[in-house]
């Protein structure tokens, strides 16, 4: 299968040392690139690709907001942050807004190879920098007040739990069904309430929420 890659980036010496580089892969095929955001919309459109690699600094139409318009647009499509910013903020605001991923330029080329390929079996992937700082920051203990009420209850069933396990994994929902021997269609229906239920609006806040929460790490024995 050829995964079919379109560059959103506005230097273009980046995007030229990167299109060569995943040129080089069997199974990759960069179809388009472009400079800016309006014109990404545009190539997007035309070749409807695979995997998106976004910048998220560029002059004109932000790299979020082309994020938004294309999450809208093609929702089929995985759209992958390419940026040199370490900002948490801008991590966690990508990810709200429907990225699949989130990777810094400093990445090297076969790791940059490998998340694409995952991004595009439907994986979130995120650099393991910014895993690190997303987890300590959802455990960094907060202040509580001597007047404030009791933790809500686990809102999840003991299967939803099991399936947000095998999500925070990188599994997809053909993987769980067989994991846990259940119908795919059973499985969506079990993602769709995780969501619901969390107020969550990707798999990718899903596993974020599943490591933060302890919730990634395997059952105890009974």
């Amino acid at each position: 299968m050829t995964i079919r890659i379109l560059l959103i980036d506005d230097h273009a010496l980046f995007r030229s040392g990167v299109h060569a580089l995943l040129q080089r892969q069997p199974d990759f095929d960069v179809v388009g690139e472009a400079a800016d955001g309006l014109e990404g919309l545009k190539r997007a459109k035309q070749f409807r690709p695979d995997v998106i690699l976004l910048d998220l600094n560029m002059p004109g139409l932000s790299g979020i907001g082309t994020l938004k318009l294309l999450v809208q647009d093609l929702p089929q499509t995985a759209v992958v942050m390419l940026t040199v910013s370490e900002d948490l903020d801008e991590l966690t605001l990508a990810l709200r807004e429907g990225a699949c991923g989130y990777l810094l330029k400093s990445i090297e080329a076969d790791t940059l190879a490998s998340a694409i390929r995952k991004a595009a079996a439907g994986h979130p992937v995120i650099a393991d920098d910014m895993t690190a700082k997303l987890v300590t920051s959802m455990r960094a203990p907060k202040p509580v007040s001597v007047s404030a009420p009791a933790a809500a209850a686990d809102p999840l069933t003991t299967r939803e739990r099991d399936i947000m396990r095998e999500l925070a994994h990188g599994s997809s929902n053909k993987e769980i069904a067989r994991s846990l021997m259940l119908a795919e269609s059973t499985v969506k229906i079990h993602v769709r309430n995780i969501l619901r239920k969390l107020n969550l609006t990707s798999r990718v806040q899903v596993a974020i929420y599943a490591v933060g929460h302890d919730t990634a790490k395997a059952a105890e024995p009974a």
